[in-house]
């Protein structure tokens, strides 16, 4: 008997160039943006809106069906991208995940593009790396809500950084 379910398997949908959507690629400044899960013909995409570096916040494996970041990473290189891996697992955030965005956003030539399951988790780094350099709690939480993201499961957090 079949109940009409595809199984228990999600199934990562290959899109194509009509599919793309900017919008996907949420702007936070005028030098992050953020996205959920990339589909390898996102890369060009974001090549083509001048990205110079893609930063991977989803662990290999978390979804066995999107690509993964060998396969990002290839797609980067033959678009002339930089790639940064800082997995970010269900485990939280820790600090030096913190400093590599830091050092991400410090050594780009240009724009960022972040990505994750949803973006939430590529939007909270950024928020707790721009936190930690000293940008202003409520800003960052403005920035975020005008990107659609929301920040206050980890206000506690951004003000920390915030504060040192």
């Amino acid at each position: 008997m079949q109940s009409g379910a595809q199984g228990h398997h999600a199934v990562y949908r290959h899109r194509t160039a009509q599919d793309l959507d900017m919008s996907e690629f949420r702007k936070l400044t005028e030098d992050m943006m953020v996205s959920p899960q990339l589909a390898l013909e996102d890369v060009a995409a974001a090549a083509a809106a001048g990205v110079a570096v893609i930063v991977n916040n989803r662990p290999d494996g978390e979804d066995p069906f999107a690509p993964q970041g060998a396969d990002i990473a290839a797609a980067a290189a033959a678009a002339g991208l930089n790639y940064i891996e800082i997995p970010i697992g269900h485990t939280g955030f820790s600090e030096p995940q913190v400093d590599a965005m830091i050092a991400a956003l410090d050594q780009s030539d240009g724009p960022i593009l972040a990505y994750c399951r949803s973006g939430t988790r590529s939007t909270f780094l950024w928020a707790l790396a721009a936190a930690k350099q000293g940008e202003n709690p409520d800003t960052i939480v403005r920035t975020a809500m005008q990107a659609g993201y929301d920040v206050s499961p980890i206000r506690p957090m951004i003000d920390m950084l915030a504060a040192r």
